[in-house]
């Protein structure tokens, strides 16, 4: 079962969550995506199975990156796929802002969508709202069978978008509509989350974001339960020449079975800079704490905090830390214990 790698997914997030620390505000991201792909493919490669990245952040902000292709984990079964964004909203975390977060989402091999498309067009809506709306039609009928399903008014409406110049006459024609639109910055896992929650402060998410995200979001919300459409969306003659030379149609809307062809999913969060939903790290003396979120099919949605207790190996304090141990860069290691606590259940 890919559900059973969820340890696993997590200790290699809260990894790259760590490895970004001392880099946040410090206004290079690509030094921190270079940390942080390095210390998620050293803790991928303890993973049970055979995993291969299907698609992932690097190759469209031009940084460091898993490539697709890779082939990761310790060997033997399961076969599974992976999405990968070690750190996404870079600019977060090279600015000390809010929302950067390392996510890795899983299914079994052959099922999660591969593309060279980097950006796709988004629709996002809850559970009781999936079989009621279409991306193909205007914002304006959507937003109406929103409402209808979630028996509120248009205006009672909160919609996700990323706040980008793209999005323009997408927010203008929502405001118009008299719907509250929460802008928000690079990446939209974090977005999507709070439509999908259930106890999540959205009731949309529209616009285009990164495929590789579009793809961690599907796991995320074939998990939570919720509906999700994407169509490519190309930002430059390049990528839809990629598209097109892939024998992919540059106009197919594809729904979660698309997206993501298996109900064994588990996807992992963990906090880099902190937001509402999940706390940046914290240090006290020796130790870090991570705040994570897990989400497996079938399971309760887990909230956890993990303490990582740095050891100094020529004291001999390293071999009592039990449990993983990795490098900081900084000359210690890291032990770490998780602690969870239950939540909603998933779908």
């Amino acid at each position: 079962m890919i559900t059973d790698l969820l340890p696993s997914l997590l200790a290699a997030t809260q990894r790259a969550a760590l490895a970004c620390q001392p880099w946040v505000g410090r206004g290079d991201g690509k030094a921190a995506d270079a940390a942080a792909v390095a210390a998620l493919r050293e803790a991928l490669a303890n993973c049970p199975g055979q995993g291969t990245v299907v698609i992932g952040e690097g190759e469209k902000d031009a940084a460091p990156m898993l490539f697709v292709g890779e082939r990761v984990g310790a060997g033997g079964s399961p076969a599974f796929d992976l999405a990968v964004d070690p750190l996404e909203n870079t600019t977060a975390c090279a600015r000390a802002g809010e929302g950067a977060v390392a996510v890795v989402a899983a299914a079994p091999a052959r099922t999660l969508w591969a593309s060279p498309a980097w950006y796709v067009d988004k629709l996002v809506v809850p559970a009781e709202a999936a079989g009621a709306v279409d991306i193909r039609w205007p914002v304006e009928r959507n937003l109406a069978a929103v409402a209808e399903a979630r028996r509120k008014r248009v205006d009672e409406l909160v919609a996700v978008v990323l706040d980008k110049p793209r999005h323009a006459e997408l927010v203008a024609r929502l405001r118009a509509s008299d719907v509250a639109v929460a802008l928000i910055g690079d990446g939209d896992v974090l977005g999507v989350l709070r439509v999908v929650l259930p106890d999540g402060d959205a009731d949309v998410l529209l616009g285009v974001g990164g495929a590789p995200e579009g793809v961690i979001s599907a796991c995320t919300v074939r998990v939570l339960g919720g509906g999700m459409q994407t169509r490519p969306a190309p930002q430059s003659r390049a990528e839809a020449a990629r598209v097109a030379a892939a024998g992919q149609d540059p106009e197919a809307v594809l729904g979660l079975d698309e997206l993501v062809a298996s109900d064994d999913c588990a996807v992992a969060i963990t906090g880099i800079t902190g937001c509402a939903l999940l706390r940046a790290p914290q240090r006290d003396g020796a130790a870090w704490t991570t705040a994570s979120l897990g989400l497996a099919s079938g399971r309760e949605v887990l909230s956890i905090d993990a303490t990582h207790v740095l050891c100094v190996p020529d004291t001999g304090i390293a071999g009592a830390c039990g449990g993983d141990s990795h490098d900081l860069g900084g000359g210690g290691r890291v032990g770490v214990r998780n602690g969870d606590a239950g939540g909603a259940r998933c779908a």
